[in-house]
């Protein structure tokens, strides 16, 4: 059965001092799938995620969510998607249930606080603070944020940068887990491991352009029909393994 598509974008561009440094780039997404946009440094990963959240303007092309133009609906945009950036900030001396609270609030919504810290593992920090939080725990708590008024797309910029191993798999699991809930994910990534464990479908981005597109199934078939070799030492685990192993699984917060 053919997926339906919830983005299309065509031709998008962003310019600075006259340089593209997205470059006329096109694909689509579609719904209910993880979509993953990698690249080195530079390449326009985070510039083409902020101009499909609105927070930075198309300077050419188009891009359209649902069927809804980014540029010129901004406002209705907003409301169909849930953003966990880089580094998430939140404001301080403010209790967590109280975030969540004002956080539904500013979109119209009435939500249980404690469901939602429950569904990433923060109960127990419910009247914590975000300073008082560490960094697995605020990654968890952005993404509660982010999800409180049932966004039908929700972008992640690099989302377990920094993590320690069980933080960095739990939040694997919560991905997958915002997918099965029906929300199409859209995220960028510099661990190749996490794309290819993570993403039904990637987009490889340099110098502005996207230079590949497929599954990463796909991705690495074609690049040993033309000839790649690397030398072969298959292991049953590897050392992230052995520290789960070692540590367990909980995570450490």
């Amino acid at each position: 059965m053919k997926q339906a598509t919830i983005l299309e974008v065509r031709d998008l561009v962003k310019r600075y001092d006259n340089k593209a440094v997205v470059d006329g780039i096109s694909f689509d997404v579609k719904k209910g799938e993880i979509f993953g946009i990698l690249g080195p440094n530079g390449a326009g990963k985070t510039t083409t995620l902020e101009m499909l959240e609105t927070l930075r303007p198309i300077d050419g092309g188009s891009a359209h969510l649902d069927g809804v133009d980014v540029s010129s609906r901004s406002d209705a945009i907003k409301a169909m998607i849930g953003v966990q950036p880089q580094t998430p900030s939140f404001e301080e001396k403010t209790k967590l249930t109280e975030l969540i609270e004002f956080f539904s609030a500013a979109y119209g919504e009435k939500v249980n606080a404690m469901e939602f810290l429950r569904s990433v593992q923060l109960e127990e920090k419910a009247n914590s603070y975000p300073e008082q939080l560490s960094g697995g725990q605020r990654q968890r708590f952005s993404i509660a944020a982010a999800l409180v008024h049932g966004p039908k797309v929700f972008f992640l910029d690099e989302p377990t940068t920094g993590l320690d191993p069980q933080a960095r798999r739990n939040l694997w699991d919560l991905i997958r887990e915002v997918r099965d809930r029906g929300v199409t994910v859209i995220m960028t990534t510099h661990y190749m491991d996490e794309a290819e464990l993570l993403c039904d479908r990637v987009a490889v981005m340099d110098a502005g352009k996207i230079i590949a597109l497929d599954t990463p199934k796909n991705l690495i078939k074609a690049l040993l029909k033309k000839g790649f070799k690397k030398d072969q030492h298959v292991e049953q685990a590897n050392l992230e393994d052995v520290f789960i192993d070692l540590t367990g699984k909980a995570l450490r917060d």
